[in-house]
């Protein structure tokens, strides 16, 4: 049997529920009960994360451990993401990059932690030295508040476990319960309980904050994707030279003060 029916099974018992009352309490029929408990069928990740839930669990340790007596939680390090983080590979068992456009972005927070949700996705490899180690996805951004990043551009980013490894003035891209997806600067370091300062390089675009529990996913950006390529250089106007001269003649008299 999986550890899904066996765990479901004892921690049921434990509670002290029937498969009818426990049926009643997840608001399913009681004949699933059954057929999760006999390894007839899994529920679906809606569920699963209910019944984790119910239990005080999460999803990782509902699935993947064996809980019995004996058996005790994992210490869990501040910071640290503990949802289910789902990939998938190619047919040579390479992760691949999959990519949440615009389009998807709703839906990615509710099915970023279903398997079937993930293979869904369109994917794709890069041979870039610094995208082979590490679990990275693709992320379509729209808006002005990051220019020069253009709307529309795609935002490659490492997963981050460890919140804590958030490092003040590095951008990311947030998925969060009420903001979405957003790709912002940091602007302070992460602290559980703590706000975490969201910051736009298009100065327009007030800095703001968003709570630690609201995060669901902090993924690193390493690279990105553009169709729009660069304009070329205003040519200089009598007030941009006259800020020129200025600083050079301010770096000379530096320079002979020295």
């Amino acid at each position: 049997m999986s550890n899904i029916s066996n765990n479901l099974k004892y921690l049921r018992k434990k509670k002290g529920h029937t498969q009818q009352n426990f049926a009643d309490i997840m608001e399913i029929k009681r004949s699933l009960i059954g057929a999760y408990e006999e390894d007839r069928a899994e529920p679906k990740y809606d569920l699963l994360k209910k019944i984790a839930e119910y239990f005080d669990l999460t999803i990782d340790e509902f699935i993947n451990e064996k809980i019995s007596d004996s058996w005790k939680p994992k210490l869990k390090s501040a910071g640290s993401n503990l949802r289910v983080l789902s990939i998938s590979v190619d047919q040579n068992d390479r992760e691949n990059i999959e990519l949440v456009p615009v389009k998807a972005s709703a839906g990615y927070l509710n099915g970023f932690s279903d398997p079937q949700y993930i293979s869904d996705l369109p994917k794709f490899q890069l041979p870039l030295p610094a995208l082979r180690q590490g679990t990275f996805r693709a992320f379509e951004i729209m808006g002005d508040s990051m220019l020069p990043v253009q709307p529309g551009s795609i935002i490659i980013g490492e997963y981050l476990d460890n919140w804590n490894e958030v490092k003040t003035g590095e951008t990311y891209v947030i998925i969060s319960k009420n903001e979405g997806v957003v790709y912002k600067r940091a602007g302070n370091r992460f602290k559980e309980n703590k706000d975490l300062k969201l910051i736009s390089d298009n100065k327009v675009y007030d800095p703001y904050t968003i709570a630690a529990d609201d995060i669901l996913e902090i993924w690193k950006a390493k690279a990105y994707i553009s169709t729009s390529l660069p304009e070329p250089a205003p040519d200089p106007t009598m007030e941009t030279l006259t800020q020129m001269m200025a600083q050079m003649q301010k770096s000379i008299s530096q320079l002979n003060k020295n």
